[in-house]
């Protein structure tokens, strides 16, 4: 096949979702464009110049591009050499009746630059609503092991304990903070609107006869037909590239919180604590049989760090914009803006299915526990020994040689740690042993955690899910439609 001899971006052929890859796709991008130049044509009609309802009409039904009219818009590009015209042309060959009015009085950027902010504004929606069917499944893995107690680390080094399920509240609260970056940055997104070819609307003064109000009436009514709640007051040739950066800052941002958040799962894996789905027939290498491989969190590191450096992209491309308009943004942001958007729904797809199937070991956690909360409980012995009327201060010498013993055998015999065992048999701690159950229970060093859990999920998680435009994603989204 044909297909199989030419490059293709992984990010459309292997991983993207249909949604988001057609979001960008030439045939949405050339339906944008007509659908931009008929709302042209409709506002200019309302404020009185001459276009006919049959020019309008066959606008309308001519939205769609078949092969044919592809066809046509290759050939005519590569005569014009020049993509919006080409465009400008095939569109007029179906829809005869408006081939003169097509257009008018707009420059290239009011097709191309309107175009691709209303493809940033749904790619952002549809950003959202994966991000909010992680973070509940995610909450509902917190819930689940609110209360399982596990060893917490500090520099990856055994610190005092925490709860799997606090933990995961850890990641939560970063996409939270990433649903809330998207979301602003949706919804602060503007129109360039019907600005002429520097920004000054000086071809739309022309066409209005000087009247300045009218050309005002026009921007603010394409703006409103195309859905946008404003456009911007001032522009350029193109909107300001600023605007990419701005977009694409919580792509970034989200992509770190991915990075962490499969990094974690890769260092739990290994750990044998924690691990992502893996099927029954899945293979972990070639070569090793009984490899478990950590592939899809991996994959998340991979496409994550992708995701962080276009951001640093869109900030060289805003700084070098020539006073009204310079073209090295054009093919920089043909890749950037689709690319980020394509890896950001690769990274909540594979991240949504990692969520779903997450399996925890709680005997490996127990074991590991057991390595080292003798020494975490040392203090606890030692305040138990003085309530029963012992002196600290020996006390504190006593389990320091016994502490210094355990650990001997942990480090140089490779052995378990024996430290209770050894106070169990110390004559010393007679006083005491009865209590020695309770206060080596892993629960009573957890804190608050499970608590925290509860207050967390109720008072921050459960109000930004509670919002209209998520509950039907929430309530649709399941393992069946993910094929990771």
């Amino acid at each position: 096949m044909e297909v199989n001899n030419t490059y293709q971006t992984p990010l459309s052929s292997r991983y993207a979702s249909k949604e988001m890859a057609h979001l960008f796709s030439p045939a949405m991008r050339f339906r944008t464009w007509r659908k931009l130049w008929l709302n042209l044509a409709i506002a200019e009609k309302e404020l009185g110049l001459p276009i006919s309802d049959e020019a309008i009409e066959q606008m309308g039904k001519n939205l769609n591009l078949d092969a044919a009219q592809f066809e046509l818009a290759a050939k005519e590009e590569k005569k014009r050499r020049h993509d919006v015209m080409a465009h400008v042309h095939t569109f007029g060959s179906v829809a005869p009746a408006a081939a003169g009015i097509i257009h008018l009085g707009a420059t290239s950027c009011y097709v191309t630059d309107n175009a691709d902010l209303i493809f940033l504004k749904e790619a952002l929606t549809l950003v959202l609503a994966k991000l909010a069917v992680v973070i509940d499944r995610l909450s509902s893995f917190a819930k689940q092991y609110r209360d399982l107690p596990t060893l917490g680390f500090t520099h990856f080094q055994p610190a005092q304990l925490t709860t799997v399920g606090k933990r995961c509240t850890l990641w939560i609260q970063e996409l939270l903070w990433d649903l809330r970056n998207v979301k602003r940055a949706r919804d602060d997104l503007g129109f360039r609107g019907v600005k002429g070819t520097t920004g000054t609307q000086a071809s739309f003064l022309a066409l209005f006869d000087g009247d300045h109000d009218k050309v005002e009436a026009l921007d603010k009514r394409v703006t409103e037909l195309l859905g946008f709640s404003y456009a911007y007051p001032v522009t350029s040739q193109t909107y300001s590239r600023k605007i990419d950066v701005d977009v694409l800052a919580p792509l970034a941002s989200f992509g770190a919180t991915a990075h962490k958040i499969a990094t974690d799962l890769r260092l739990l894996a290994n750990l044998k604590e924690m691990e992502e789905p893996f099927e029954a027939d899945q293979i972990g290498s070639s070569a090793m049989a009984y490899k478990r491989n950590p592939m899809r969190s991996e994959r998340i590191c991979s496409l994550s760090r992708h995701l962080m450096v276009l951001h640093q992209n869109a900030l060289m491309t805003s700084g070098v914009q020539w006073f009204e308009r310079t073209l090295d943004d054009s093919a920089n942001r043909r890749i950037t803006l689709p690319e980020a958007f394509l890896t950001a729904d690769i990274v909540l797809t594979t991240l949504q299915n990692v969520s779903e199937g997450l399996v925890v070991y709680p005997k490996v956690i127990a074991r590991r526990i057991s390595q080292e909360l003798p020494f975490m409980a040392t203090e606890n012995i030692i305040m138990a020994v003085v309530k029963a009327g012992g002196d600290r201060q020996e006390a504190h010498e006593k389990i320091r040689v016994l502490s210094h013993q355990a650990a001997r055998v942990v480090k140089e015999e490779g052995g378990e740690n024996d430290l209770i065992a050894r106070v169990k048999a110390d004559p010393y701690f007679d006083g005491i042993k009865a209590q020695l159950d309770a206060l080596l229970d892993p629960r009573s060093f957890v804190g608050r955690a499970p608590e925290q859990v509860d207050k967390f999920i109720d008072e921050w998680v459960k109000p930004a899910l509670d919002q209209e435009e998520f509950k039907k994603e929430l309530q649709i989204a399941t393992k069946a439609e993910l094929h990771v």
